[in-house]
């Protein structure tokens, strides 16, 4: 009943996003074939462009299932499209994490999509929305790691497989830092429903400043070990090395 709400145009997928698309793939086969003079240039390419895929994703399901959870605004706002041109935040949605993901490899989660939350009724489908985007970024690891744990290490050629370990390397720490409890970030806004109504009051006027709390954190040496040492647990797990995820970010570092 949601989607018959929105117009087709709403949920027309954006020549955008197709094109970033179409980089990721282009510059992905570039990898795994080795067209590439310097390999780096397309290990770059694919995994900044998928980077902003996944970003797109992410924001995505928020959008979709607060769709299907009552917010139809989000179809006259062109969440639906894919278009990370429309977002409310698209400085924080794509720029920032673009701009982190080069500067230093790190998933750093992106300002989630303007939700009207007074159309959803229900706690369980407030935390839903919230969880929606940190499960894609799950997702995505899953699907970049798939050839480690179901062919292993030789099942794609080796910069392409190296490429693959830097992006899931991304994807998890992007998930894993969305999903923790502090202001402004989705694992907050997984918790919030269920807070009272003082303690979300005292809790509101920290939330513009809760992704530069955590970002600044992760330079305090032991914390950042601590947390790289959790995303290479969750990698091992996925079959993943970190020698292929760390030789992963010196080729995207081809400069």
């Amino acid at each position: 009943m949601t989607t018959a709400a929105t117009r087709r145009s709403d949920r027309r997928v954006s020549p955008v996003f197709l094109g970033i698309v179409a980089v990721t793939a282009v510059a992905g086969w570039a990898a795994w074939t080795g067209f590439a003079e310097q390999p780096g240039v397309a290990v770059f390419l694919f995994v900044t462009a998928a980077w902003i895929v996944s970003l797109c994703l992410h924001e995505y399901a928020h959008a979709r299932t607060a769709l299907h959870s009552g917010d139809v605004s989000v179809g006259a706002k062109g969440y639906l499209t894919l278009n990370p041109l429309r977002y409310t935040h698209a400085l924080l949605s794509i720029v920032l994490p673009v701009a982190f993901l080069i500067m230093g490899g790190i998933g750093l989660p992106g300002g989630a999509v303007f939700i009207e939350r007074g159309r959803i009724p229900g706690r369980w489908r407030h935390s839903l929305v919230s969880a929606a985007g940190p499960l894609t970024n799950v997702l995505f690891a899953v699907v970049c790691t798939a050839p480690f744990w179901l062919g292993g290490p030789d099942a794609v050629p080796g910069d392409f497989r190296y490429a693959l370990a830097f992006l899931a390397l991304l994807q998890v720490s992007a998930a894993i830092l969305n999903f923790l409890p502090v202001p402004g970030l989705d694992g907050y806004g997984v918790l919030e429903p269920w807070l009272s109504p003082r303690v979300k009051r005292q809790v509101e006027p920290y939330a513009p400043f809760g992704l530069l709390f955590v970002f600044a954190l992760l330079w305090v040496p032991s914390l950042n070990a601590a947390f790289f040492d959790a995303v290479h647990a969750v990698l091992r797990g996925l079959g993943v090395s970190g020698f292929d995820a760390a030789y992963g970010w010196q080729l995207y570092r081809f400069w």
